[in-house]
């Protein structure tokens, strides 16, 4: 599987972006996409924000971006969308899709990473 994530950019506290990952190649049919970022100057493995079961829909989110974040898939285009509303300063990060067969927190079940979209949101 293959993941491309686009929708990244420059954006004022409090406003709105739409990021996408889209998936190419074999898809397992236990299928679940999910985010992480990485803020800048942390060299940490990055935090998990959001992800999505495409079979039973359920969509665990970090409690940092409860409420403001929502993650939906699109089948048919094989596209996971992370809808941000209410942007904070410290939502900025780098912003990298994974795929694997479970909707979780844990990275090290994700054995598919994309390429990031970088995410700044000035104050």
């Amino acid at each position: 599987v293959q993941l491309q994530a686009s929708g990244g950019g420059l954006v004022q506290a409090g406003g709105s972006l739409r990021l996408s990952c889209v998936a190419s190649g074999r898809t397992s049919s236990r299928y679940a996409v999910g985010w992480f970022r990485q803020a800048p100057g942390k060299g940490d493995d990055g935090e998990f924000v959001a992800a999505i079961n495409l079979n039973s829909g359920s969509t665990p989110y970090a409690d940092s971006v409860k409420d403001r974040f929502t993650i939906s898939g699109d089948g048919a285009k094989s596209t996971v969308y992370l809808q941000m509303n209410n942007l904070k300063p410290d939502d900025t990060g780098v912003y990298c899709c994974v795929s694997g067969t479970y909707a979780t927190r844990r990275r090290d079940m994700y054995n598919n990473w994309g390429q990031g979209t970088k995410v700044t949101v000035s104050s």
